[in-house]
């Protein structure tokens, strides 16, 4: 596909989405199912103007996923005001590590016993699918603020932690792949992977994200400088952290979510003498401006100005990703049906098996307890783990089941949750509305 076509297609799809976009919120279908559709369309199922190949190409656009997944992650973090001691954290927490941990375990006993992988490449398969994804989590998203509903901040934060927390279980299979596993592997895997890695990205990331907040706010509301050019600080403060952790060998992901939740909990020192800005004052022309450097807002204002752009950019990312997972399902075996078996089996059986079974969600209870067990949606995490471990496979083969296991997953994810997040979130409504008097 030439330039001008790629150029022709996305400014054809922007456009239409900017007109008609609107028209789909009261529709049970989600923004990611078009971008399914239209990626399916060009590719070689229907007009075969682009042809990527998950294995052949994944060198070529696993930094395009790696690079979607950090914007989504920064913008969770931005999102999830919850003070950090609140016990609402133990629900995400518990989705997030032992869970995640349940699920690689029993998605890679499927494809050893069902599909007949090797160990090694079932614990890779199953750390490719066990993560859930916040980029395509539009409908179950929680909205920004201190006090988000359960069941939405439990699946935000949930997806934001467990990409990272993904990693050592797909460097556990690595190992085990290798013929002899190195020396002292489990030892190496156990402190490098699994806790350097996790632990030293979260404070890292920390770090980052609080320092450089601090900063702007002081310089703003001191010497009024540093102002405007939020993009700039959205593109920096993740591109330092993603160094600064590939430097370290942390994790990226859990670093820039970590930064994320840094930069949203910067508060200011007010000035002596200085009072808020009322309601009135607020309202005129000029309070972006005047918010931004004012001692009692500009924390706030910081914090909704970088959200806004990222939030443009997650958007084309979640655009541009999914147009490209569409792409390539044509290369999966559609009519496979032991592919389609083993990813209903991950919804039904796998997800809600793993809940039961993790201890610390004895919070989510009533009405939340079956959405947490349905809205286990993959997404872009699992395709971008896909196109990291392709090259690394021994054969072309294994490489080829694990792109086919993980497209047909992913794509049914994307339509059955797409399908399903409006009836199930307005009965979920329902549930916890108090009667009317």
């Amino acid at each position: 596909m030439t330039s001008a076509m790629w150029a022709l297609t996305v400014g054809a799809l922007l456009i239409s989405m900017l007109l008609v976009g609107k028209r789909f919120a009261g529709l049970p279908i989600s923004a990611a199912m078009i971008y399914l559709g239209v990626g399916y369309a060009l590719g070689p199922g229907v007009l075969d103007i682009v042809h990527p190949d998950p294995v052949r190409d994944a060198a070529a656009y696993v930094h395009w996923a790696e690079a979607g997944l950090l914007l989504s992650l920064f913008g969770a973090g931005l999102k999830l005001g919850v003070p950090l001691r609140d016990r609402r954290w133990l629900v995400p927490l518990a989705l997030a590590f032992p869970s995640l941990a349940w699920s690689v375990a029993w998605i890679g006993a499927l494809a050893h016993y069902a599909v007949g992988l090797s160990w090694g490449a079932a614990i890779v398969l199953g750390a490719i699918l066990a993560p859930t994804d916040p980029v395509l989590a539009a409908g179950v998203r929680a909205e920004a603020g201190d006090d988000p509903d359960p069941v939405r901040f439990a699946l935000t934060a949930e997806g934001a932690l467990n990409d990272g927390a993904a990693y050592p279980f797909v460097m556990l299979g690595l190992a085990l792949l290798a013929a002899p596993p190195s020396p002292h592997w489990a030892w190496y895997w156990l402190w490098h992977d699994l806790l350097w890695a996790t632990l030293a990205g979260a404070a890292l990331g920390a770090v980052f994200g609080a320092v450089l907040g601090m900063l702007i706010v002081h310089l703003r509301t001191r010497r009024g400088s540093a102002l405007g050019l939020e993009e700039f600080l959205v593109l920096g403060l993740i591109s330092l952290t993603y160094g600064a952790t590939s430097v370290c060998q942390a994790s990226p992901f859990l670093a820039v979510f970590a930064a994320g939740l840094a930069l949203q909990r910067v508060r200011e020192r007010p000035l002596p003498g200085t009072v808020r800005l009322g309601r009135a004052r607020a309202a005129q022309a000029d309070a972006p401006a005047q918010r931004a450097v004012h001692s009692h807002h500009a924390s706030a204002a910081l914090t909704e100005a970088v959200l806004g752009f990222n939030g443009q950019l997650e958007t084309l990312a979640e655009l541009g990703l999914v147009v490209l997972l569409g792409a390539l399902l044509p290369r999966a075996p559609w009519r496979l049906g032991v592919a389609w078996g083993f990813a209903a089996l991950v919804f039904v059986l796998v997800r809600p098996l793993a809940l039961l079974l993790t201890p610390g969600l004895g919070a989510a209870r009533g009405a939340a307890r079956p959405l947490l067990a349905w809205f286990g949606i993959r997404g872009i995490g699992s395709l971008y783990y896909l196109l990291y471990v392709a090259p690394l496979a021994p054969v072309p083969a294994l490489a080829r089941q694990w792109a086919d296991f993980t497209l047909i997953t992913v794509a049914a994810s994307v339509l059955l949750h797409g399908l399903s997040v409006h009836p199930m979130m307005a009965w979920y409504g329902r549930r916890r509305r108090p009667p009317a008097a």
